[in-house]
């Protein structure tokens, strides 16, 4: 149900189409098995937020390749979405296919996109309160990102303490299987994974430039190299070599140096590339809902 995948390269930004479109399981590759929404999130040079979404599987959207391709950017995240039609069996509403629906959702200059599920969205709703202004759809997730705002400045603009208070709320206040996110905004990306129903992954890489293999890059002082590391070989386009963290429901590219976020676990990935964890929901879900089906990326699977 629903894949994640972001990234966070600090200062330099970098091509998305190896783990959107190229990788062995690519964003694209996985559309294929969440057909109901495909959306890249990312932000410009100069910090802008910029969406590309559209109700439809990743091989069918044709900007969602075209954009794999042309952006550059050090800090993406990227949703593949699947519904649960005719009727979500959490909230109960119908779902249909809808732009507005799909993931990630933008509220206060921060992009967030959801792997899971709770109920009861009246209640979330009325706890809500004026920040349903934020929300433009039909689903928890965007309600979810809309209360992750509320506690955010209810913390002093602190992201990751407004990940953890939403969450907590959410767990014990409704009934929910899976509340694992990616936030990114200023530079920062966090990735929450809670409970244990979900999985979610996260690597550091870097990219070398092979020897021999530079190029002028035209007016812009920069240099072409054609990269290399542990996950393929990959075009990159740089001053310097690129370093990333990585965040992804499923090991992208099959590599085994990806490590599972234990239940619970928020890691922080700040501009210069410094990761933080810790575990920022500890207490149970109060009212546990168990999906039907396995998750096929589960590490004992």
């Amino acid at each position: 149900m629903c894949r994640l995948f972001g990234f966070n390269s600090g200062a330099e930004p970098i091509h998305a189409e190896y783990w959107l479109v190229d990788a062995p399981d690519s964003m694209s590759v996985q559309g294929k098995r969440n057909p109901d929404g495909t959306g890249i999130g990312w932000f410009t040079a100069d910090g802008q937020p910029q969406m590309d979404k559209e109700p439809m599987s990743a091989p069918k959207d044709s900007a969602f390749a075209r954009d794999a391709r042309k952006v550059d950017t050090d800090l993406l995240v990227s949703h593949v979405r699947m519904t649960l039609l005719p009727k979500n069996r959490m909230t109960g509403l119908g779902q249909d296919h809808l732009a507005v629906d799909t993931h990630p959702f933008l509220i206060k200059d921060r992009l967030m996109a959801h792997n899971g599920g709770f109920g009861d969205l009246a209640k979330v709703e009325e706890h809500l309160g004026d920040y349903m202004q934020y929300v433009h759809g039909h689903t928890d997730s965007e309600r979810y990102a809309a209360l992750v705002a509320k506690e955010t400045d209810a913390n002093g603009g602190d992201v990751g303490k407004g990940i953890a208070a939403a969450a907590t709320w959410l767990s014990q206040n409704v009934p929910m299987y899976s509340l694992n996110c990616i936030v990114v905004a200023d530079g920062q990306l966090w990735a929450l994974r809670y409970p244990d129903q979900r999985s979610l992954h996260i690597v550091t890489r870097t990219l070398e430039p092979a020897s021999g293999d530079e190029e002028a890059s035209a007016g812009a002082g920069s240099a072409t190299w054609e990269g290399t590391s542990s996950l393929a070989t990959h075009r990159l386009t740089a001053g310097k070599l690129a370093k990333t963290v990585l965040v992804a429901s499923e090991r992208i590219d099959g590599q085994d140096d990806w490590r599972l976020l234990d239940p619970g676990e928020l890691v922080h990935v700040d501009q210069n590339l410094q990761v933080a964890s810790s575990i920022a929901v500890a207490e149970p879900p109060r009212n546990l809902h168990l999906p039907s089906e396995a998750d096929p990326n589960d590490d004992s699977n």
